[in-house]
């Protein structure tokens, strides 16, 4: 697993760069922003070095924000490449409570899932898909 950052932000003026700034004026660098929003407030998921000391830094200046484990998945970047995750975790009564994707290159992809069971690395392994570790997504050595 993997550890994400999740920040619940109001939707107001300013209040993204706000929580960036608080995780900036730590030094600790974000590596991936991904963005989901409602009418009061938007969910920002974080991949940043030190999520920790990120989420403490945000819960000090007001912000709700907690570190979640996730799946980091690396997938074949292909027609069918996510189906086929999806499907094996379907198959192993692995229910997905949410999810996105992003390209590395044109050889795969990362498919970062928030499952109800941790223990599915281990079958995924054994199936033969590669987990991706927190050392390729973000730096703990400063924290």
């Amino acid at each position: 697993m993997i550890s994400q950052l999740t920040v619940f932000i109001e939707n107001r003026k300013g209040h993204l760069a706000q929580a960036c700034r608080v995780i900036a004026d730590e030094d600790i660098n974000m590596r991936a922003l991904f963005l989901a929003d409602t009418t009061d407030f938007g969910i920002a998921r974080i991949f940043c070095d030190c999520p920790e000391k990120a989420a403490e830094a945000l819960r000090g200046a007001g912000f709700r924000a907690k570190v979640i484990d996730v799946l980091g998945v690396r997938v074949p970047d292909r027609k069918g490449g996510l189906a086929e995750l999806l499907e094996f975790l379907d198959r192993e009564n692995v229910d997905v409570e949410y999810g996105y994707c992003f390209s590395i290159n044109e050889n795969f992809a990362i498919d970062v899932l928030k499952v109800n069971d941790a223990s599915i690395e281990l079958r995924l392994v054994e199936a033969g898909y590669a987990l991706v570790q927190s050392e390729e997504v973000y730096a703990l050595d400063d924290c």
